[in-house]
């Protein structure tokens, strides 16, 4: 197994500059990551870095709260695919999931889905912030709305990836489904702990820690 490849390679913090996002696209073409994640704003000037290479880009909608609304969330979307992203990681609206109105959850995700068809769409669900119910419930909706991956967390609420909450979302989905650990994943025995549990994908700002440090 190529771990490089598991890996999205990730930077989200306000403030990165354009020379951290170089950075952070130089280190993935050198160890052969999956995708680069950045906000929305980098989707450009990350294609162009990455150009020539297999490296994908991926972005983040409703970033990171998901409290924005659909119409805004689809739109900041169809911008990010226009823009060149290949990959979708949105955050659910986690308070109409706390409101048990789960109509609107679905309608959500299925909204981002229809704005990114053809492209990977992982649906965040913010494991901390969620009883083991909501994230059983949560990750129902997203197989429901068509995404292709649950992933743990945004990494912005003080609570990451656990392994109890990676297999828990493995036996919420159905086998074509996949689940993405995310948020405090930052070495090798951690990537080697959420791959046990079920994970296929990692979202890490340790990307070279981790694949240095096997």
């Amino acid at each position: 197994m190529n771990e490089a490849k598991l890996i999205d390679h990730t930077l989200l913090k306000p403030t990165a500059s354009q020379a951290d996002i170089a950075r952070l696209c130089e280190e993935a073409r050198q160890y052969g990551f999956c995708s680069v994640c950045v906000n929305p704003y980098w989707v450009t000037f990350a294609k162009e870095q990455l150009k020539g290479s297999d490296v994908k880009v991926c972005t983040v909608i409703g970033f990171p709260l998901g409290a924005c609304t659909t119409a805004a969330k689809a739109n900041e979307t169809k911008d990010a695919i226009a823009n060149g992203a290949d990959e979708i990681d949105m955050v659910i609206n986690l308070g109409a999931l706390k409101s048990q109105d789960y109509q609107t959850v679905l309608a959500d995700i299925q909204a981002v889905r229809n704005a990114c068809e053809g492209h990977v769409l992982k649906v965040i669900i913010e494991t901390s912030q969620l009883t083991d119910e909501e994230k059983v419930t949560a990750c129902k909706l997203a197989a429901k709305a068509g995404a292709d991956f649950v992933k743990t967390s945004t990494g912005f609420t003080g609570g990451g990836a656990t392994a109890a909450d990676v297999a828990l979302m493995r036996r919420s989905i159905p086998a074509q489904m996949q689940v993405k650990a995310s948020g405090g994943v930052r070495t090798h025995a951690d990537l080697e702990a959420m791959v046990a549990a079920g994970a296929t994908r990692i979202g890490a700002s340790s990307g070279v820690k981790i694949i240095e440090g096997k």
